[in-house]
Order: structure tokens, then sequence, then C-alpha cells
């Protein structure tokens, strides 16, 4: 699907929105971009009303082109920026990736080397108070534990739309 598609896509959903009169959401299901480090598609899911579970299929362009599967635990906090309008919460979790990188060394030429991490994001969204959309921007340390110990940094922006 070229971006073209994907803009119109995510277009018609905010019109949908914006049509339908649904407020910003802390509850539901959200689907939507992330871009930075990694970039590619992601998903945010409620499950309590402080409480969520985020997922993204990515890429990674770190060295070596690869695909990153990630999901956090979040825990949002309402209370630190207080900003009008709409909410502005920070967030933090835990959680885990997997990086399927398709590096190959010359001298195992059929091994990929995937890593598995640990996830820690802190982050912060706006929700406005009149679409159904968060924007957020995270910035996630990682520590990688197979094939080896590891520090990696993950950083991004994105956008979701709520479904009501």
């Amino acid at each position: 699907m070229n971006m073209r598609v994907v803009q119109w896509l995510l277009t018609g959903l905010l019109f949908h929105g914006v049509a339908t009169g649904v407020p910003a959401q802390d509850r539901g299901t959200g689907v939507g971009i992330i871009a930075g480090e990694p970039t590619g598609v992601s998903l945010k899911q409620w499950i309590g009303p402080l409480t969520a579970v985020d997922a993204a299929m990515a890429w990674s362009f770190e060295r070596n082109t690869s695909v990153q599967l990630h999901s956090n635990f979040l825990i949002h906090d309402y209370q630190v920026i207080n900003l009008a309008p709409g909410r502005w919460p920070v967030y933090y979790g835990l959680g885990g990736r997997v990086k399927f990188d398709d590096r190959r060394r010359r001298s195992d030429r059929d091994r990929t080397h995937t890593r598995v991490g640990i996830r820690a994001p802190l982050g912060m969204a706006h929700m406005p108070d009149d679409y159904p959309v968060d924007i957020f921007l995270e910035v996630v340390p990682i520590l990688d534990l197979a094939p080896s110990a590891a520090f990696a940094l993950n950083a991004a922006i994105g956008v979701r739309y709520f479904f009501p």
C-alpha cells in the first residue's frame, strides 16, 4: 500500500470522527502510525481508566534494516501536565520486543541475528477534546537480553485514531 492511500485512509477516519462527534478516547482501540526508530503501524487498547496495552509492527533502520515487534503495558498520569485544550497524559510502562535483524555475517551467512529485549517506555500524549485521536511522543530505553546483553534506545512520534 503506498503512502498516498495511507494518507487518504487516515484523513477519512479523522473526518469520520469529527462528523460523528466522537471525543478523544481513553477507552477502546486505536490504530495509527509511529515514526522514528522504529517506523510502522501502532495499536493501542485501553484496559482500564489509566492503563493500556500498546503494540507495533515496525521497521527499524538502525544500522541494518530489520522488522521489530513490540508490546508494552502502559500506565497514564493525567495530573503531571495540565494544559488546555484537551488532555496531556504522561505515560510509562514495561514491555518487550523482538527485532528480526537480517544482517548476515561472513562467518555465519545462514543465520539471522534476532534480538529479544525488555522495553521501558516513557512518553507524553495529547488527546484533543473534539477528535478521536491521540498524538504521542515517546523515548524507550531497551535492554536486549538475547543473543547477548546490549543497551538500545528507541524514540518516536505517532498518531492513532480511536474507533467508537
